[in-house]
């Protein structure tokens, strides 16, 4: 089923978004490869780089998801503020969120096979928050979906406190890369 956004286009089905989303990984994986084997004396000054902005750009979304998410709670469902939420929630997790988080990912993982080898308690103590603000991005996800079809059953008060799940697991993952306690 496809449904008209705003320009009178049709969204992308399901598996166009998985399409779309298999094929920004295999060129972001492409590219960290080529770099490695055209420049691996640059590569990894250039993988910090991609990491770096990947991250920045994931957050920034994951921070303005769930506050979206507040006020759409207020919402009346089927309303015209509910369906600019709507629109607005899909373009940000689409557009920004998803590839952003498959760029932090491939370029992640490559810098800590290539300049840690897998090693290092910070390194995966790092991992692991990373798995959990993955899961957080797939539980805000799924609350795309819910608002989409006017099934939220969550208050604005519930959404405010997810909100701070973001920004918690950035701060710790910060403290582990910069300071490396163990």
């Amino acid at each position: 089923m496809t449904t008209v956004g705003s320009g009178g286009s049709a969204a992308m089905s399901p598996r166009q978004r998985m399409i779309r989303a298999v094929l920004a990984l295999v060129i972001t994986l492409a590219g960290v490869l080529l770099l490695g084997v055209l420049a691996p004396a640059n590569a990894v000054a250039w993988i910090k780089v991609l990491h770096v902005l990947a991250v920045i750009s994931w957050m920034a979304g994951m921070l303005y998801l769930p506050r979206l998410f507040v006020y759409h709670s207020q919402a009346t469902p089927g309303s015209e503020t509910s369906e600019t939420f709507k629109v607005m929630e899909r373009k940000l997790l689409e557009y920004i969120i998803n590839p952003a988080m498959i760029v932090t990912w491939v370029a992640g993982l490559w810098l800590a096979w290539q300049v840690f080898g897998f090693r290092g308690g910070w390194l995966h103590g790092k991992i692991a928050l990373v798995i959990l603000l993955s899961g957080a991005h797939g539980f805000f996800a799924g609350a795309v979906r819910r608002f989409e079809e006017d099934r939220n059953t969550r208050s604005h008060g519930f959404w405010r406190m997810m909100n701070e799940v973001p920004t918690v697991l950035m701060v710790l993952i910060v403290i582990l890369v910069i300071v490396k306690p163990f």
